[in-house]
């Protein structure tokens, strides 16, 4: 029987169409979705016999937004450009479709992901102390149209 340890992250890629290619982050967060649920009320039996319960079933689906983060370095400016559209009201422009891949301590793709039609709905940047040696981190959240799991 082989052994199915669970998969181990060391840093994550983005690429997002021409925007974003080759990022890499170090946290990311919202990659699935959901269902809303959905209550109907039935009734089984006949007469004196029947019964009401509720009967959950799937209602609409969505998914939840992509939170990445990653240490600030001079050249991370590809998401703040691509944000700077949607703050022009070039919102259609940026929409895209992308790519985050796990990939383990070893450089080796552990996990991949896709998502469509994504956009930057945010982007901040580190909270900077003088007095502090701490990386600056920057954080970005995608809203998109469906996520899947692809490896």
């Amino acid at each position: 029987m082989a052994k199915n340890d669970p998969l181990l992250s060391f840093h994550f890629g983005l690429d997002v169409g021409s925007f974003i290619t080759n990022a890499i982050f170090t946290e990311v967060s919202g990659l699935g979705s959901e269902n809303e649920i959905a209550e109907y009320k039935t009734v089984s039996g006949q007469g004196n016999d029947h019964v009401g319960y509720i009967q959950k079933i799937p209602g609409r689906l969505k998914w939840e937004a992509i939170v990445l983060k990653r240490g600030i370095t001079s050249n991370t400016m590809d998401a703040w450009k691509w944000r700077k559209m949607v703050e022009d009201g070039n919102v259609e422009s940026a929409r895209s479709n992308g790519t985050i891949t796990m990939f383990d301590d070893t450089g080796a793709i552990s996990a991949q992901w896709s998502f469509i039609r994504g956009w930057p709905t945010k982007i901040t940047g580190p909270a900077i102390k003088s007095d502090s040696n701490e990386v600056g981190v920057e954080e970005m959240t995608i809203a998109h149209e469906g996520i899947t799991r692809v490896s």
